[in-house]
Formats: C-alpha cells, structure tokens, sequence
C-alpha cells in the first residue's frame, strides 16, 4: 500500500505509535483517579481498571488487523483516533454522573459485591470503547509500515518500542506531573488533545475530512469547558476546598460547627475539626483514654505517635485535655499536611514527617507511650500495616506500659469479617487487648498493650479528671471496654486479603443502611420511592 501526504516518510505512524501508548497508560491512571472518590483505590478497584482495559484493548487488536486487512486505508485509523480523543475528552464532563447513575441502581438492585459490580459496569461504560479504538492502533499501523516481508521484523520492533516508550512515559506523566499539578479531569484533556492533534494533523496533510475534524475540535472544546470546570461532588455547597495529590482525592467541607477532610466523594470522614473547641463525637474522643491508660497523667512527658496523621485531630485534642505530651506524626500524603496547616489549625509544636507508618518505624528507634493507628481510609486498608509482623514492629516501639490505638472503620459482629482478622492478628502479638464499639458509628476502638494494670490506669485516670465531657465520656467507655481473646484469623505479610474482607462488610453495611429502601423498589418500583 502507497502513504500519502504525511505518512510518506513513516515517522507519523511511529509518533502515532508512541502517543497512542502514552494515552493508553494516562487513561489507565486516570481512570484509578476518577474511580477512587467513588470507590476506593483498593487493588480490587485496580483489578478491575486493568483486566477491563486489557479486554478491550485485545478486542481492539482483533478488531483492527481484520479491518486494517480489508481496507489499509490509514482515513479510518485517524478515524478511530478522532472519535477517541472525543470521547476521553467527554469523561470529566459525564463519568462521573455516570458512576452516580450505576452506583444508584445497583445499590437498589444487588446484595453482594456491590463494590466489584458498580466498578465493572463504570469502567466498561466510560472507558471500554475508547481504549477498544486505541486496541486498533497498533495492528493497523503495522500494515501500514510494511513495505514487504523482508522489514517485517524491523517495522514490528520499531512500532512496539515506540508504542512500549510511551506506554513508560504516559505512566509516570499522569502519576507525577499532570494530576499533582491541574488535577484529574485536565490530565484527560491533555492526552485526548494528544489524540486529537494526530488525527487533525493527518487530515490537514491529505486535505480531507474537515468537517470531521471541525466537529471533533468543537466537541473537544466544549469538554475542556464545561467538564474541566466541574467537581466530583457537585452536589456539594459547603466546600472550600476540592483537589487531588498523589495519593488521594482531598475535599475540605466547612459546616456551621465543624471543618471536615475527607478522602471519599460519597462517604467517610478522615479528620474534623469542631469550630466550638468541643469533643468530636467520634473515635478520636474514644482514643484519648489511650494516654490515660499509658499513664500519662502520673509522667511529666508521654510520647504519642500518630500513624495515620491526617489534618492532626488526635493530636489537637491530645495538647488540649494533657499536659507534657509529646507528639510526632506520620503522614504519607504532604498535601493532607498542608491542608492540616491551612484549614484545621494544626498546633506548630505537633512534628510530622511525610514517610509511610511502616517503613518510618523500620528507620525510627525511638519508643512511645502511645502509638496510635489511624491509617485505615474505608476499604483502603494498608496491607503492609495490618500483619503480625507490622504489629510486633508497633510493640517494639512502646514503652514498657506503653499502649497501641486502633481505629477500625467497619464494625460488624459477624464471623471472618476484617476486624475480626485484625483484632485476632492483634491479640496474637499483645498480651492484653480491649475493644470498644464507637456509638452511632460503624467504627470500633482497639487498645492493645502488656501491661495489664491499663484499665485500673484508665479508671483511676477518670477519678483524677474530675467532672467534664472527656471524664463523662471516658466512664463510658472505660465500662463499655471489653477484653478480646484472640482467635485464628490471622494476616501476615505473606497472606493478607484486607481488600475482599473490607469489601464482605461494605455490602452488609449497605444492606443494613438502605435495606428499607431497598424493599419498597422490588416490591413497588420507583413510584414508590418517590411516594
């Protein structure tokens, strides 16, 4: 087959082949970015992300040898790519209503793995095609640059390194540079417009398709208007803050008496700060019988470490209700920092260090009263600080009384669930653990420590505070405490399922919550939801 205009001296289709592999990996990335808010960033949602892009684009390479086979004609490759770029472009602007409608339905519809499903169905209807037509690049371009069987080999070899080199950098742009700097729904714009050039380009040179291209820059164009301007949670009207880092989805919500930071679109709160100065009325309150129970009341200095630092509420309300407390805090993601610094008044004698909570004790020999572990975001549950060995590490690291805080985020009783696994994996290290559930919360408060005076500590601590909230509620909890045994669920670093455990409770958490909206769909349809 003879090239035309631009393709004459093959370098196009191996630019074409290298920016392909670019957008391949950048809507890969993305798509883990737009998919997270909604449900997580657990290796299951990153399962799904990459077996559906997979499919697609081996469909794709079916698809496209066949018809580059009957018709080499390079018009319907550009083609492809124009409609493509399109429709990458279209994704901040509809995907994210898109998750919306299918987590709707199906939450009214499914009992189990609800996570899985809505993931699957997102990823299918939002990036399925586009990636389908990106699948078709590599085999037409493979007819295309071969002259005769005789530089098979060499135009095969050149076009996969182009397209491998690219597939290198459009994994470490998105990640690194674009996301970090203009966001999510910019980096799609980026790499569409990508796209969207080759195909232009290459029609310029054969000076046809213009209309084509006229209506596909009009449509890019009116995506990088309206879709760059929106947010994940549109419907919200209390934010002052919404962006990404390289870790996570951040949103900031100012209420009448709060300031909340959470990492999930639709659910969860990771840290809050009560305009009043007040309790929270969460787990962190439940956490402060930590130091209590390590002594701290009898010790000029108690050293606390917070894994899991956040926007620094544990620490706020440790400096406010103890004297002589030393705190550190670990925090992996630097921006969650600089938000604690701006938005939650994060006390400037508070030390943190933006390092993983694990590998910061690997390289830290400093022991602690406290040690506190708040890094468990709904599902997204570390692995690598679930583990018998991650827990021994966290013994090695307390005083001789010193005590170990959990913050388990998916309370349920039933046998197997993930609290389950980690209270025995826990119970299996410290001699003495307690647990308490968190009221009006499906969270549940662990404390675990060798010394077993910690709930006399606890009780005698109480009577030393006096009347007030934090004794009130430290009564409470010191009665409500409950002594666990351990059992045989047990993570190690070498078999730790965190993700599917999480996911079992998610949908007996969602059943429990919606189950009365559940029934009146099957039995009268959506009329009667709206009655």
């Amino acid at each position: 087959m003879k090239s035309a205009g631009i393709l004459k001296n093959k370098y196009y289709l191996y630019l074409t082949s290298f920016f392909s592999g670019v957008s391949v990996m950048a809507v890969e990335l993305g798509a883990s970015r737009l998919l997270a808010p909604y449900f997580s960033s657990s290796q299951i949602v990153w399962t799904i992300i990459i077996g559906t892009i997979m499919i697609a684009m081996a469909l794709g390479n079916i698809w496209g040898g066949r018809k580059a086979d009957k018709d080499p004609n390079p018009d319907r490759l550009y083609l492809r790519l124009l409609v493509a770029a399109v429709w990458i472009a279209a994704i901040p602007l509809v995907g994210k209503y898109i998750i919306l409608g299918i987590s709707g339905v199906l939450v009214l519809t499914i009992s189990n793995n609800f996570l899985i499903v809505a993931a699957f169905l997102a990823c299918i209807l939002i990036f399925a095609f586009p990636l389908f037509l990106l699948g078709t690049v590599t085999p037409s371009l493979v007819k295309y640059t071969m002259d005769s069987l005789e530089d098979s080999g060499r135009s095969v070899g050149t076009l996969g390194a182009c397209n491998t080199i690219g597939s290198i950098l459009g994994t470490f742009l998105p990640t690194f540079v674009t996301i970090p700097a203009v966001g999510t729904s910019a980096t799609f714009l980026i790499f569409s417009g990508i796209l969207l050039c080759l195909g232009v380009l290459y029609f310029i040179s054969r000076r046809t398709r213009g209309r084509a291209c006229a209506v596909a820059v009009v449509a890019f164009l009116l995506c990088s208007i309206f879709g760059h301007a929106g947010n994940f949670a549109f419907w919200e009207t209390q934010l002052v803050y919404e962006g990404e880092s390289i870790y996570n989805y951040l949103q900031v919500k100012e209420t009448e008496d709060s300031v909340i930071l959470s990492t999930n679109v639709l659910f969860g709160v990771q840290s809050i700060m009560r305009n009043d100065d007040s309790l929270t009325g969460m787990y962190y309150d439940y956490a402060l019988a930590a130091p209590m129970m390590a002594g701290s009341l009898e010790k000029e200095e108690t050293k606390v470490l917070i894994l899991g630092m956040g926007t620094g509420t544990y620490a706020t309300q440790c400096l406010k209700y103890f004297e002589g407390m030393r705190i550190e805090g670990v925090e992996i993601d630097q921006k969650i920092t600089d938000l604690a610094e701006r938005y939650f008044k994060l006390p400037k004698e508070v030390t943190v260090t933006t390092y993983d909570g694990r590998a910061y004790l690997q390289v830290n020999k400093e022991k602690y009263d406290v040690i506190m572990v708040d890094a468990y975001q709904d599902i997204t549950i570390p692995f690598q600080m679930s583990t018998v060995e991650f827990f021994t590490m966290v013994k090695e690291h307390l005083a001789e009384d010193g005590v170990m805080v959990v913050n388990m985020n998916m309370h349920s009783d039933e046998e197997g669930t993930i609290n389950r696994y980690l209270s025995d994996t826990i119970a299996s290290v410290f001699s003495n653990v307690y647990t308490v559930d968190v009221k009006y919360s499906t969270n549940r408060e662990l404390f675990a420590t060798e010394n077993a005076e910690a709930v006399e500590r606890l009780f005698d601590g109480i009577r030393r505070l006096g009347e007030g909230e934090l004794s009130e509620l430290l009564s409470q909890l010191a009665y409500a405490l409950m002594p666990y045994q351990e059992g045989g669920y047990i993570l190690t670093d070498d078999k730790a399922a965190v993700e599917l455990l999480g996911m079992k409770v998610i949908d007996s958490l969602i059943e429990g919550e919606i189950g009365y909206y559940k029934k009146i769909f099957q039995e009268e349809g959506i009329e009667g939801l709206l009655r």
